[in-house]
């Protein structure tokens, strides 16, 4: 069955990707993006499908989205202020009021949409989960600056003082997100399910992990080790790792992301449901580097001096076996998303300045710290 699907953020990372998935499986889509800087730098991107309609405005726009969705039957809310910069109250004002609009005028106009897909984050999880030596599993909170100060990177047991070891998190593992995009993601992730369980309105929440590939802005603060790693090497720059480089990840393909967010759409006991949606495998950061100079034909050896990003959890890898049966399964490997990437962001003008101003954005907001020893 063919829909006529609004996608939110349609123009950036995963929604344009999810656009033309959508368009070669037949599908009638329009796009509604505000194309903000920093992440759209250059305005509309010329990779935006044509054969989308595109609308070019703010989700909090009411008018606008009222209009965006007449004679829609199915959504993807992608739309989503993401960054490192403590203007708090923007998360929610984008995030959670955006994603609550809709739900307002489904109800509203009593609109009869088939299915409304969020996206959520990993991020919700915050530290993730543990086991300690005595078989019991921890939820740590967030790490303590002081000890950051001192190299203490290490989740501590609180029982025996000795290293935790990190757990594959699983979609119904407690909920503690950290940082205000986190927050606001959860806020998101619950208006949608809850509002579309009680409106009759089928939603499902993918809880994304660190999702790579071409296209990814590296405009934005908080695309990570990718965009640093890539765009360091490629200008001749030390690329810095952040505390010992042993904080575990798992990343995954934006192709492999957009074949799960088809799978959901075309299944019908997704609704109301939350998925992880992971690569599978876990990387140290260490590694990950390793692999972008190995595929980048580099001998730069990266920085490693005591820096940290205050709010980074020490270690998260998610569990995707419910995603599994829904029948997914991760298909590319990391060297496709560095390739690609790669490839990629040689494209844009102005790359390899952009670095170096995003560092000292982060630097002078207090985000980026030095221990001191």
């Amino acid at each position: 069955m063919n829909y006529r699907i609004l996608v939110t953020g349609g123009a950036g990372f995963i929604g344009s990707h999810t656009v033309d998935a959508l368009i070669h499986k037949g599908h009638e889509v329009r796009i509604l993006d505000a194309l903000t800087k920093p992440v759209h730098l250059f305005a509309k991107p010329k990779y935006v499908n044509k054969e989308a309609e595109f609308i070019k405005g703010d989700i909090r726009n009411k008018s606008l989205l009222e209009r965006s969705l007449k004679h829609i039957d199915v959504i993807y809310h992608f739309a989503a202020y993401q960054d490192y910069l403590p203007n708090f109250s923007t998360y929610f004002d984008v995030n959670a009021s955006g994603t609550a609009l809709i739900y307002e005028i489904i109800v509203e106009k009593k609109l009869p949409i088939k299915k409304v897909i969020v996206a959520s984050s990993q991020a919700i999880y915050g530290e993730g989960k543990y086991r300690c030596k005595n078989g019991h599993f921890i939820y740590p909170t967030l790490r303590n600056t002081e000890d950051l100060l001192k190299k203490k990177w290490d989740v501590i047991c609180p029982n025996d003082g000795l290293p935790l070891t990190p757990q594959w998190v699983k979609e119904n593992d407690p909920i503690d997100p950290h940082n205000q995009y986190a927050i606001s993601k959860y806020s998101e992730e619950k208006i949608a399910l809850h509002l579309g369980k009680r409106y009759g309105i089928p939603s499902v929440a993918m809880r994304y992990s660190i999702v790579q590939g071409p296209r990814q802005s590296p405009f934005n603060l908080y695309s990570g080790a990718l965009r640093i790693f890539v765009t360091s090497l490629l200008a001749d720059r030390d690329a810095t790792i952040f505390e010992d480089g042993k904080q575990l990840r798992d990343f995954v393909n934006i192709f492999d992301v957009v074949k799960a967010n088809l799978l959901v759409l075309e299944n019908s006991k997704t609704a109301y449901q939350t998925y992880n949606v992971g690569g599978g495998r876990k990387w140290t950061i260490m590694e990950f580097y390793r692999k972008v100079r190995h595929i980048l034909k580099s001998d730069m050896k990266p920085v490693m001096n005591g820096k940290f990003r205050v709010g980074d959890t020490r270690h998260i890898i998610s569990d995707i076996g419910k995603i599994r049966k829904v029948g997914f399964s991760p298909k590319y490997s990391i060297d496709d998303s560095i390739l690609t990437y790669t490839e990629w962001v040689q494209t844009l003008p102005n790359f390899k300045k952009m670095l170096a101003k995003s560092q000292e954005t982060l630097k002078t907001q207090g985000f980026i710290r030095q221990s001191d020893k």
